[in-house]
C-alpha cells in the first residue's frame, strides 16, 4: 500500500493518482461486499480530491496519498454495514459527533440518500469545507452542524432525536458515550468505530455505560481489506434515558471522564 503523505505536502491528484483511488475504492468496496455504483464512485472521487486540495491550506488529515484515503477514510467509513444491523435499512436519522473532514458520516450519508444526517463538529473551518461539498454535490439529506457535543446534546431538539450516532478517532470510549449517548433516542445506537485496541476500552466504560442508559449490543473486529490494519466497531443499545445533567458542560467530560 501506498506510504501515507503527511498534510500539506500533497495539493493535488494527477490523473493516475484519481484512477489509484478509484481502483482501491472499487476493490475495497468489493472485498468487503458493499454495494456499488458509479455514481457513488463519482461523488466519492470529487470530496477526495476537495479533500485533498483544501488539506493544502486546512489540516484536515495526514492522509493525502489516493490508497490511502480510498482505504483509510473511505472504505472505513463504511464498515458499519458490515454489522448487518436490521436498523441500518429504511429512513434514519443519523449524527456524526466530531466529524472532523466529515467521516464516517459523509460517506454513509451518500452510500444512503434515504437518511438524514447531521454532522457535527466544534470547528467553523472544518463545518465549512464540508458545507461545500454538501452544496457542490447537492446533497439534500445532510446538514452540517457547528457546535460542540457537549452543547447540542443539551438542545431540546437534538437531545434522544437520532435513531443512530456515530462517532470516530474522536475520544476514548467514556468520554465518548456522554458526548454521543445523550443524542441517541432509547431503542436506538451508538457506534464507535476505533482501532484494534477498541475492546479494552470497553473495560474501561461500564461505569459511563451504567450512569447514561446505554449496554453493549456487541463488539466487532476487522481488518481493512487492503492494508490489513486493525478496526473494532463498538455498537452501543440506548436502553434508558439518559439523565438530565448529562453531557455536562462543555470541558468537563474530557477533565473528569466517567471512569
Amino acid at each position: 500500500m501506498t506510504e501515507s503523505i503527511s498534510a500539506g505536502k500533497m495539493t493535488d491528484w494527477n490523473g493516475e493518482q484519481i484512477a489509484l483511488f478509484q481502483e482501491q475504492l472499487r476493490n475495497g468496496m468489493a472485498l468487503w461486499d458493499l454495494p456499488f455504483t458509479p455514481s457513488l464512485e463519482q461523488i466519492y472521487t470529487a470530496y477526495a480530491i476537495k479533500l485533498v486540495q483544501t488539506n493544502a491550506h486546512m489540516n484536515l488529515t495526514a492522509i493525502t496519498d489516493p490508497a490511502g484515503v480510498a482505504e483509510k477514510h473511505f472504505v472505513d467509513s463504511l464498515s458499519p454495514f458490515l454489522l448487518r444491523l436490521p436498523q441500518l435499512n429504511g429512513s434514519l436519522r443519523i449524527a456524526d459527533v466530531g466529524t472532523g473532514a466529515g467521516f464516517p458520516g459523509l460517506p454513509l450519508a451518500i452510500a444512503r440518500p434515504q437518511w438524514n444526517c447531521v454532522l457535527m463538529d466544534s470547528l467553523q473551518k472544518r463545518c465549512r469545507f464540508l458545507s461545500d461539498i454538501v452544496a457542490e454535490q447537492g446533497l439534500k439529506n445532510v446538514e452540517v452542524l457547528h457546535g460542540r457535543a457537549e452543547d447540542i446534546g443539551q438542545q431540546p431538539q437534538r437531545r434522544e432525536k437520532f435513531n443512530l450516532v456515530f462517532s470516530r478517532a474522536v475520544a476514548r470510549l467514556p468520554l465518548l458515550l456522554e458526548l454521543c449517548l445523550p443524542l441517541v433516542e432509547v431503542g436506538g445506537f451508538f457506534i464507535a468505530l476505533k482501532g484494534s485496541d477498541g475492546p479494552a476500552e470497553v473495560e474501561e466504560s461500564r461505569k459511563a455505560l451504567s450512569i447514561l442508559g446505554g449496554v453493549i449490543d456487541h463488539v466487532k473486529e476487522l481488518r481493512l481489506p487492503s492494508s490489513q490494519d486493525g478496526r473494532t466497531l463498538i455498537v452501543v443499545r440506548k436502553t434508558k434515558g439518559t439523565p438530565k445533567t448529562y453531557p455536562r458542560k462543555a470541558g468537563t467530560p474530557s477533565r473528569n471522564p466517567l471512569i
